[in-house]
């Protein structure tokens, strides 16, 4: 029989960390390295930095969000740089607003080099065990009670519970209580935050059966090799060698789509048994069919989940069907004929918050020092989990300094982008980030991340001053290549004309200079050599850099102008004691939104869903009247 252990204080701490997934290893890195003594509590630490999904970093919009991570200080790219094993860069046909860093990582590496970056830093503990409950001291501290018994007291708590909050896995007609990857749930903790008033709802994700790679015809599949040029995520590292392993493209069947036609009923998807959201962007196989009854097949990519292990990856066919019909589902196709299951494929449904709920800072509005930050904020994937995580970790320690926060607005970020519509805009769904959700996304490339953040994150106390010298040669190299080529003068000689003609390109009339020379869209510095003999050796990510900037001056140039508008509202601060009841000329429903949010600017007000540009209007006007009183 489970019996009750006596409480004890075991340590006063600055900052708890509770949960040590991608969100709770950055926020404890970032809090423990701006010198505060911080704990991370994880329910196992054979789960740290665990990818019970796919493992890979990166990805459309999310390769941006590890890039920005990595500017400001961060560890994600620093550990996918040593654990990648296979790299691509995705929407290379298109422009560089969406170029986006993609690797496969060896899951068990991933883990192990997180885990020992956590154990290796200063400032540090991780603790396993189970937290059971939170509770606010009249002096404005923290105990955090733990299930062995061991309490911590802490001037500031950060929540990073992922999916693990009375986690419920689905298997057809079987359900059971269950964290990801058949870890324990941590089934006491949510009663803490209802007590707190906190608004909790229910989300779901899933994630497809592993395969045993010896049981899969790869020769019926079709070969994706990685890039031959690996690219690194962090801006640390100039080059990674690796021996890429290979992926591969498959397709589902008729077949298949008749077996799960005729197990819907089977499904707690379309049973009703599971009442809660996914996300939309990352479908089930069952919804797939349902969905689009005309499509003959849908497209599967087989991955590694790592060198050490022949699990295999079937991205594309999450699904929460019966075990039984899982096997012939499978099994029904191409290349995957005599497919062995080593994991099942099942759905998880989990408790997390209403984000609005928070502020810029991923602060709790009600309760001071008290941070979220990851999946249980709504939001999905590692990705967006440790950008939130690493801001939340950055801000806890800000507070305690009695500093300002970090707050990166969507022109300076993804990762502003992301917590804004997050805490602003609130979800009704898993919240992934995409690159057109960012209205700014020429100024929000990922190689120009270190430009727009490294100088924040030094100013913070995150960046090191190795990386912020870094930093300032290379802006210093792009600088000096700029001024240089604009310099150099063509002129329309025999000779250059045929050059260009040759290349593809129309012949010279008039003296130009390489600069606008280089503007013309079938020409960069590899078929630019004859112009430019004398060139300095520079890095390829040098040049590449300078080419856009040249490209997209006039693109640029637009959106640094829109910028400008957007932060003149931005700029306008709304009191905090404001009493939008007092504001006798707006709608009911902006009244009560604005009220329930708080936005801290008119730019932010403008964002809230259900508060119209009217009402904008109407505020302003009362905050010229308000102000001058």
């Amino acid at each position: 029989m489970e019996e009750k252990v006596r409480d004890f204080l075991a340590e006063s701490i600055d900052v708890v960390v509770i949960g040590a997934g991608h969100a709770g290893c950055e926020a404890a890195l970032a809090s423990a390295r701006l010198g505060m003594k911080t704990i991370v509590i994880t329910m196992s630490l054979d789960s740290i930095a665990m990818m019970p999904c796919n493992p890979h970093i990166g990805g459309t919009a999310k390769g941006h969000l590890v890039r920005e991570i990595d500017a400001l200080g961060g560890e994600m790219a620093l550990i996918i740089d040593k654990t990648m094993i296979q790299c691509k860069m995705l929407n290379r046909s298109k422009g560089p607003a969406v170029h986006s860093l993609r690797a496969q990582a060896d899951k068990n590496k991933y883990h192990t080099e997180m885990k020992k970056a956590l154990e290796d830093q200063e400032n540090l503990e991780i603790i396993q065990s189970e937290v059971t409950c939170l509770e606010v001291k009249d002096d404005k501290r923290f105990n955090v009670y733990t299930k062995h018994g061991a309490y911590y007291n802490a001037k500031a708590v950060i929540v990073t519970t992922g999916t693990y909050l009375k986690g419920r896995v689905y298997i057809g007609e079987l359900n059971y209580s269950s964290g990801p990857n058949g870890l324990a749930p941590s089934n006491v903790f949510s009663q803490s935050l209802l007590n707190f008033g906190i608004e909790l709802r229910k989300f779901k994700t899933g994630t497809p059966a592993r395969i045993h790679s010896d049981s899969i015809n790869y020769e019926e599949m079709i070969l994706q090799p990685g890039d031959e040029e690996v690219i690194p995520f962090s801006f640390m590292n100039d080059k990674i060698n690796i021996d890429q392993v290979p992926c591969y493209i498959t397709y589902t069947t008729e077949k298949t789509h008749s077996i799960i036609r005729k197990n819907l009923d089977r499904s707690p998807l379309y049973e009703g048994v599971i009442k809660s959201v996914g996300p939309r962007y990352c479908p089930s196989i069952e919804d797939k069919v349902v969905k689009f009854p005309d499509k003959e097949k849908h497209q599967l990519f087989v991955e590694p989940e790592g060198l050490d292990t022949k699990e295999m990856y079937i991205q594309g066919m999450s699904s929460s069907l019966p075990y039984e019909v899982q096997i012939p589902m499978y099994r029904s196709m191409i290349g995957l004929e005599n497919a062995q299951i080593m994991r099942p494929a099942y759905a998880i449904e989990y408790d997390c918050i209403d984000p609005t709920q928070l502020k810029s800072n991923l602060e709790l509005r009600t309760i001071k020092n008290l941070f979220f930050a990851g999946q249980v904020n709504g939001s999905s994937g590692y990705e967006e989990a440790a950008a939130q995580g690493l801001i939340a970790g950055i801000n806890a320690a800000m507070n305690l300094k009695n500093r300002e926060p970090l707050i990166l607005d969507r022109s300076e970020a993804y990762i502003g982008v992301l917590i804004d519509d997050l805490v602003t805009k609130g979800i009704n769904e898993p919240y992934r980030m995409m690159t057109s959700r960012a209205e700014y996304r020429l100024l929000l490339r990922q190689d120009n991340a270190d430009e727009r953040l490294t100088e924040k994150g030094y100013r913070v106390g995150l960046v090191t001053e190795e990386r912020y010298q870094r930093f300032i040669n290379k802006k210093r190299k792009i600088k000096n290549e700029i001024k240089r080529i604009k310099n150099i003068k063509i002129t329309p000689k025999k000779e250059v004309n045929e050059t260009l003609e040759n290349i593809g390109s129309s012949p010279l009339k008039m003296p130009m200079s390489f600069y606008e020379l280089m503007k013309r869209v079938e020409l960069n510095y590899d078929n630019m050599v004859f112009f430019d003999k004398d060139r300095p050796e520079l890095e390829k990510k040098i040049k590449d850099y300078v080419e856009t900037v040249i490209k997209y001056e006039g693109y640029i140039s637009k959106q640094v102008k829109q910028v400008e508008q957007f932060k003149k509202l931005e700029n306008k601060r709304i009191p905090k004691d404001i009493d939008y009841n007092d504001v006798g000329s707006l709608r009911l429903e902006a009244r009560q939104k604005l009220n329930k949010i708080r936005p801290s600017s008119l730019g932010q007000a403008s964002r809230i869903s259900g508060v119209s540009p009217s009402d904008i209007n109407v505020l302003l006007i009362y905050l010229m009247t308000y102000n001058n009183n």
